[in-house]
């Protein structure tokens, strides 16, 4: 059911909010982050809190928060609809969204960032696990990461678009993302007390909240204006897809080779793959930016 309703709010959120930042999407979509980042925060702490009362608190307290928020959604936001003439059986919206190849192969390469950035939820609370950590020491992790949104995401976001192009922040993004997996791979081999084998975890985490900090903006930007002034709800909905693709995959090949690199001698090659397929994904992307390929829906000669 959580699925469910997150397949109806996401599309339609980002939808919404690029629609109404118009030319300012990419740092309405900063913004977005800081928020997003606030409830990764925020939403643990007071689930912690709640579980010393018990589990029906939590859920009783969740649901609670969605009944608010849906009422209040519901009252202040003003209905975005098409004119019926524009209306479109949603069968030929996808024909149309799917035969926009140049939107389909930046999803393509985008399907590895996801399947590296969750691992923040497998590879990287299982080493601190490992490592003696325990459910504090990851509850840290997700701290630090969700701190250094809340507190970096817009400047960074400023940074970057004085200086790059959309493209080029994606693909750097990326990059780093790959790049956060290195220190683990490089560590993986080192007779290492507890203590300092956390340190290469730390800077995964690191590298890979601003990777991720760096790319997100850009991205979710590049996708509306792919989109055009149409079927924007449409694109992120298939681009979510690729996303869950890329996150599902990601995760049973990760979790497969963290258990095999257990029992052999390849304790370094999770942590090299995840790299490979970062940098990977930033190649495919800055080869696309080059031949301009990400550019909004009335420049792409092959948008439908």
């Amino acid at each position: 059911m959580t699925g469910f309703a997150g397949a109806l709010f996401n599309p339609a959120a980002r939808a919404y909010l690029a629609v109404e930042a118009g030319e300012r999407k990419v740092t309405a979509f900063a913004v977005f982050n800081v928020f997003y980042q606030a409830g990764i925060l925020l939403g643990p702490l007071a689930g912690i809190a709640l579980m010393s009362v018990g589990f029906p608190a939590v859920c009783l307290s969740a649901a609670a928060i969605f009944a608010v928020l849906a009422v209040l959604q519901g009252v202040w936001l003003p209905a975005r609809r098409p004119p019926a003439a524009e209306r479109q059986p949603v069968l030929r919206e996808w024909r149309a969204a799917f035969g926009n190849r140049a939107f389909v192969s930046f999803a393509a390469a985008m399907i590895a960032s996801y399947a590296l950035s969750y691992q923040m939820y497998l590879a990287l609370p299982l080493q601190v696990q490992r490592f003696g950590g325990g459910q504090a020491g990851v509850m840290a992790l997700y701290a630090l990461s969700a701190l250094l949104g809340i507190a970096g995401q817009v400047h960074l976001t400023t940074w970057c678009a004085a200086r790059w192009s959309r493209g080029q922040a994606i693909s750097r993004g990326l990059a780093l993302m790959g790049i956060a997996f290195l220190p683990p791979a490089a560590a993986a081999h080192l007779p290492l007390a507890p203590v300092w084998a956390m340190l290469p975890v730390l800077a995964c985490t690191l590298l890979l909240t601003v990777g991720t900090l760096v790319a997100f903006p850009f991205e979710m930007a590049t996708i509306a204006d792919m989109a055009g002034d149409r079927l924007i709800g449409t694109y992120y909905g298939i681009y979510n897809l690729a996303s869950g693709v890329g996150i599902l995959t990601g995760n049973l090949v990760a979790g497969a080779l963290l258990d095999a690199a257990r029992t052999t001698r390849l304790a370094a090659l999770p942590w090299l793959l995840l790299a490979v397929a970062g940098l990977t994904s930033a190649a495919a992307v800055r080869r696309l930016d080059r031949r301009d390929r990400l550019a909004p829906a009335g420049r792409v000669a092959t948008t439908t």
